[in-house]
């Protein structure tokens, strides 16, 4: 079903401010050096939630920031309510996910170059996560 411009706006709204709450929130959390990117926010028709994928370089960091986010979901659906307050009436449910098709594009850019070769090295081929 295709989004309507109502959520394309909400979704928009809500890209941009959690960009400036979370980078904001890693460098004055001591993480210098750390990439968080919001790449997708999909909002529901009813607008009630909302799907929010996360991009974190380096990816090694991802699991725990993931976490982190999560822990402190409250702390920020509360912030970015603040910031809405005169756009949204009522603040999305906010699930958080990380992103991971940019590391998925870079194993098949490797693959079709000839550098991992699944069919020389089957433990290449491990499941892809979709969280």
């Amino acid at each position: 079903m295709e989004e309507s411009q109502r959520q394309k706006k909400i979704a928009s709204v809500l890209q941009r401010d959690l960009v400036d709450i979370l980078q904001g929130a890693a460098t004055q959390g001591g993480m210098r050096g750390i990439i968080i990117s919001v790449s997708k926010v999909r909002v529901t028709a009813d607008l009630t939630d909302a799907k929010i994928y996360l991009s974190i370089f380096p990816n090694d960091k991802a699991k725990e920031l993931l976490e982190g986010i999560r822990a402190n979901k409250p702390m920020i659906r509360h912030e970015l309510a603040q910031r809405t307050r005169n756009q949204l009436r009522r603040m999305p449910v906010l699930e958080f996910y990380v992103d991971d098709s940019l590391e998925h594009i870079d194993k098949i850019e490797k693959s079709l170059k000839g550098e991992d070769n699944p069919i020389q090295n089957p433990d290449l081929l491990d499941k892809r996560n979709k969280g």
